[in-house]
């Protein structure tokens, strides 16, 4: 006879084992996209496998210095951070503000993927 505890239990593992595949799979597309966008930019593509290393080098494609990168652990700062690199990054590969807000800041994923599998080409903006 099982309690309710057990059914609880196992629908929290279950709940879990679905989110962390998800999160997998969530970071090897997000991999696979800045692999391509290092690439285009002059940069080894299998740096977007470590997770901090690949914000430093996508502060670096945005052209600026990969020690702002500390500035992520700040809370209201890291908003307003990633909403720079992200239209420093579009600019560099042709895009405009509009583009990189909302698919570079809001939706990276389906966004790295249109830069690094698209026409863009890297030039850095000045």
């Amino acid at each position: 006879m099982t309690s309710g505890y057990d059914i609880q239990q196992f629908l929290g593992s279950a709940a879990g084992a679905v989110t962390i595949t998800v999160a997998i799979v969530l970071y090897i597309l997000w991999v696979v996209a800045l692999w391509k966008v290092f690439s285009k930019a002059g940069y080894w593509g299998i740096l977007s496998i470590i997770p901090i290393v690949n914000a430093i080098i996508l502060i670096k494609i945005a052209g600026y210095s990969g020690w702002l990168v500390l500035l992520y652990v700040i809370p209201i700062v890291n908003v307003v951070l990633a909403i720079i690199v992200a239209v420093r990054v579009g600019a560099n590969f042709g895009k405009g503000g509009v583009f990189s807000v909302l698919w570079l800041w809001l939706i990276p994923f389906i966004g790295y993927f249109i830069i690094g599998f698209g026409q863009a080409q890297y030039r850095r903006a000045q």
